[in-house]
């Protein structure tokens, strides 16, 4: 299995979930050997966690999914490795691993990993399912994005024996953009296991939230990359016209990316600044806390593949609006939905449900019951069911 990254070293989504289905297939049978990029040592007791780069120099910074800027390494006198040059350096030396390992199969998480990917399978021959978290298309918020990337995506789909998509919409984005046949194309939703959610500690980290919250605020909470991709625009837009029927309302944004500043001064231009607290990228129990300080957690994204967060607020207590553009409105029954460009809707939505407490109490109950019968298991069975058909072919 080849994947850019696994917490608690990830920048997003794509390591949790690599980490979780990998979990489930190794309960279903799976024999897995986890190949990254930089050396860690990852004490994980159902799988081996192998670092690519034993081989040849250890990146020092390693550029995250979502970045394309230029990283130093230890050893090629500090020569300036960019994202494509640190996603070569993998295939290389991925494909030096696949001659010294044995392996039936070659699973593949998102687009960083398709070239080594395919140079492992020229090494062996044997066949390669590609995972798919995200398009390039997702990635630049529904435009057409790096051209460079779209090559590899491409150019690995049409070479790949299997695709699994991560929701439907991922799916049929895939064939429209690539033109990859139906047939090749499969669903493997995430999921996620309510088991591997710590417990909410006392004594919520935001304190200031606390006590605003004692005064009869609400709070209405963001956790993401701040990213074009993730609409938040069009949550502050929704938040000036919240603010102004319902002035006590705080909105908390957990996260960090490129788009910070530009969201800051919005906030600022729109003369909601002081109902609007951007807390930065936060891990453990500060991000358990902004998940359970919130009366209401809002993912407006502009296109996401799937989208766990919503699923991660309601595992806290916290209901939920996200946007029909992502993978989650498929299986996420209870909570609120919406197009994301619908900012009079979303915060008409926002101002009834904050205004009503058995509400939220209501839809949160709802939500945590159906998220207590989610398991990674139905989706990790799909997997190796056509794991044992290509090892099957194989053998044949």
């Amino acid at each position: 299995m080849l994947g850019w990254e696994l917490p608690p070293h990830n920048s997003g989504g794509l390591g949790v979930a690599c980490l979780q289905l990998s979990k489930a297939l190794a309960r279903a049978g799976a024999d897995i050997n986890f190949i990254l990029p930089y050396r860690h040592n990852h004490d994980y007791d159902f799988m081996t966690v192998s670092s690519a780069l034993d081989i040849s120099p250890t990146l020092t910074e390693l550029a995250g999914p979502y970045d394309s800027r230029s990283f130093l390494t230890q050893q090629l006198d500090n020569t300036r490795l960019n994202i494509h040059d640190q996603q070569w350096l993998y295939a290389l030396n991925v494909s030096q691993l696949a001659r010294q390992i044995d392996f039936d199969i070659i699973h593949a998480h998102d687009w960083l990993t398709f070239r080594a990917a395919l140079m492992a399978r020229q090494v062996k021959n044997r066949p390669l399912v590609l995972h798919v978290h995200s398009i390039e298309r997702d990635r630049a918020g529904g435009e057409h994005g790096n051209p460079w990337v779209r090559e590899i995506e491409e150019h690995s789909m049409l070479m790949a024996d299997h695709i699994y998509a991560v929701s439907e919409r991922t799916r049929q984005m895939i064939i429209e953009d690539y033109k990859i046949p139906a047939s090749k194309v499969g669903v493997a939703h995430n999921s996620i296991d309510t088991d591997s959610f710590e417990p909410i500690e006392p004594g919520n980290d935001y304190r200031y939230l606390q006590e605003m919250k004692q005064q009869g605020w609400r709070v209405v909470v963001n956790v993401g990359r701040l990213t074009i991709q993730k609409g938040l625009p069009h949550l502050l837009e929704a938040a000036r016209i919240v603010v102004e029927k319902q002035p006590k309302t705080i909105f908390l944004f957990v996260g960090d990316g490129e788009q910070r500043d530009e969201l800051i001064e919005m906030a600022a231009d729109k003369k909601i600044g002081q109902n609007v607290l951007f807390a930065g990228f936060q891990r453990g129990k500060r991000w358990r806390d902004a998940y359970s300080i919130a009366d209401m957690f809002v993912m407006p994204s502009v296109s996401e593949p799937f989208g766990l967060t919503p699923i991660e607020a309601a595992a806290y207590g916290t209901p939920s609006i996200v946007s029909w553009q992502s993978g989650v409105s498929e299986v996420f029954r209870n909570c609120l939905k919406l197009d994301y460009w619908d900012t009079d809707l979303m915060a008409d939505k926002l101002i009834g449900a904050l205004r009503s407490q058995s509400f939220l109490d209501e839809l949160s109950d709802n939500a945590r019951d159906e998220i207590s019968r989610y398991s990674w298991d139905h989706t990790a069975s799909k997997i190796i069911d056509k794991y044992r058909f290509f090892s099957e072919a194989v053998t044949v």
